[in-house]
């Protein structure tokens, strides 16, 4: 007999672990969250915060997004990554990053009703973690995970409590392993792992010192400072990361992995610092000095029956492009309503088996592209002449040759150009943030061809409501003339859109959400309606005609859509539904 009894348990209170528990809280699902550290993250390692991940808060309540933003850095202070010498030093280049460019912000603000900010993760997961708790999650610290038996009903998981010493076990049923790149969940369940972990090494240098007079005038998130000669990795560079403007600050830099791990002191620390910075006589307050390595893994499963695995677990990156903690929210934001469904009787196992369709390929592509990420600053290095050397005073000359008056310099000034802008890759990536499109039988197809993008994947997101999609997001208002994004309408549950001519499919929603007992909004956006489309926006976004339908998943994304109307709306929406929740079928 178990000593503790949840529907759901969860090894992990990081980003991962602590959005899955505020979502299923959220939903009315009885689960336990279980850290084995006192508290929460003890250093802001994750930071970046995209648009997608402040959907999923916003769609935890309008005071969940508006408490991250209380805490964040706001977009315009992520500013210019600016690549320097020192702080103090030449500037040798700067790129418009995180969507500050004009071009990119535009897209930015068409794409999504949230913004990208910087919100450290010492601020992320007491949000998310409160949040669970405040709504009926039950959390348990000090308490570490020792094994797990699964059987066809559910899981007996053995927690060992830190400060008793004495372990105790939970019956769940179904087990969540959200415990980082190290996770012992994943080991257990034995889900194939690909890449390689502890590629490099690295070292965070968290400090306090007043920046202000060298950053405030060119405000960014991320400074890259080349100083060849110095013990900053092993070509000369170290980044210098804001925290909080313009006082908290990360430096970070790299060691050889093959060799003896260095340890610094405080007074050899503050030397880099003041070296990267460039004062000497820089007033610095140590905070902590942490070692991390850099990893190329992802996993090619992340579930094994009623085991589940997500966040670092799943996907071990460096944090190039800032997507570690974002996608390990939208881990959970794909899996909570899907675990909800299943445990309230409204869905089938089978399920919680397009977890793995839908998030694997996301897993890699993250990995693939973090890791790629750093390959691309080979182009840096080599315009600057610091490749294929180690003398220090040579590598100096070759970047001081960019100031001479000859037609070599003025190649060289155009291929650090060149290989600076194209770090847009990494800084500037909005479509690796926003343009996944699931394929899984959690999404009916409606016979139409994937469209094709028409720029780059990578760089641009492109709106569509073609089935695994994100729904579009736009504006549509109310009788009083408050907006209100197309994102906004599932609350929680499922939303179905259409227009006047449509009024069936709407009529159908109701009548077939009440008897698969599922929750259900039915829009129908016109004139003298609930909802109108005063700018024509969701008329050009939706891809269906006003009689037609776009039937959207709890997650934002697009179940099933049709371009007319329907001879028997109802029996057509009885089947996508019953087809999306797998009703009759387990795993």
């Amino acid at each position: 007999m178990a000593d503790m009894t949840t529907d759901v348990l969860i090894i992990g209170t990081g980003p991962a672990g602590s959005a899955t528990a505020a979502l299923l809280s959220t939903y009315g699902i009885e689960n336990m969250a279980v850290n084995r550290y006192r508290w929460l993250a003890n250093s802001p390692r994750a930071h970046i915060t995209n648009q997608r991940t402040m959907e999923v808060l916003r769609d935890l309540g309008p005071e969940v997004e508006a408490e991250a933003y209380m805490h964040a850095t706001e977009q315009d202070l992520m500013g210019t990554n600016v690549f320097c010498e020192s702080l103090t030093g030449e500037e040798l280049g700067r790129i418009q990053t995180w969507g500050t460019h004009p071009l990119s912000r535009a897209e930015h603000e068409l794409s999504s009703p949230s913004k990208m900010n910087d919100l450290p993760q010492t601020f992320m997961e007491p949000l998310l973690f409160k949040t669970a708790c405040a709504r009926g999650t039950q959390a348990r610290m000090s308490c570490e995970y020792q094994s797990h038996e699964a059987d066809g009903d559910g899981v007996t998981t053995t927690i060992l409590d830190r400060l008793t010493n004495k372990t105790f076990t939970v019956r769940s049923k179904y087990l969540i392993g959200a415990d980082g790149g190290n996770s012992t969940v994943a080991d257990h369940i034995g889900v194939p792992i690909e890449g390689k972990m502890g590629v490099a090494g690295s070292i965070n240098l968290l400090f306090k010192a007043d920046l202000s007079a060298h950053v405030a005038h060119r405000p960014s998130v991320l400074y890259w400072v080349m100083q060849p000669g110095s013990n900053v990795g092993g070509i000369g560079m170290g980044v210098v990361r804001m925290i909080r403007p313009w006082n908290e600050w990360m430096v970070i830099w790299g060691y050889d992995i093959d060799g003896e791990r260095p340890e610094l002191t405080d007074d050899e620390a503050k030397k880099i610092i003041r070296d990267l910075v460039g004062d000497p006589a820089l007033e610095i307050e140590m905070q902590a000095i942490s070692y991390w390595t850099v990893n190329d893994a992802y996993a090619t499963e992340m579930s094994k029956g009623r085991v589940f695995i997500m966040g670092d677990a799943a996907h071990r990156h460096p944090p190039s492009n800032g997507l570690g903690s974002n996608t390990s929210i939208q881990d959970a934001f794909n899996l909570a309503w899907k675990l909800a469904a299943v445990l309230k009787g409204q869905a089938g196992e089978a399920l919680l088996d397009t977890y793995n369709a839908e998030r694997v390929p996301v897993a890699k592509q993250i990995v693939t592209r973090a890791n790629q990420s750093i390959g691309e600053f080979g182009p840096i290095f080599e315009a600057l002449g610091l490749i294929g050397h180690t003398d220090p005073d040579v590598m100096q000359a070759n970047m001081d040759k960019r100031c001479d008056s000859t037609p070599e310099a003025d190649a060289q000034r155009a291929a650090l150009r060149d290989a600076i802008a194209f770090k847009k890759y990494e800084f500037d990536a909005h479509g690796v943030e926003m343009n996944q499109r699931y394929r899984s039988d959690a999404v009916v197809s409606d016979g139409s061809r994937e469209p094709a993008f028409a720029q780059d994947a990578e760089l641009h997101y492109q709106p569509t409501t073609w089935p695994g999609a994100r729904i579009p997001h736009v504006w549509l208002y109310d009788a009083s003339g408050q907006k209100h994004s197309t994102l906004d309408l599932t609350n929680g549950g499922f939303a179905l859109l259409t227009g006047l001519s449509g009024k069936a499919w709407a009529d159908a929603a109701v009548s077939v959400a009440d008897t698969l007992g599922i929750k259900m909004s039915a829009h129908v956006i016109g004139p003298r309606q609930d909802l109108v489309d005063h700018t024509g926006d969701w008329a050009r976004a939706r891809e269906v005609s006003d009689a037609g339908c776009v039937l959207v998943r709890p997650d934002h994304h697009v179940a099933w859509r049709n371009d007319a109307a329907a001879d028997d709306p109802q029996r057509e929406l009885m089947r996508v539904l019953s087809a999306v929740l797998q009703k009759g079928t387990a795993s």
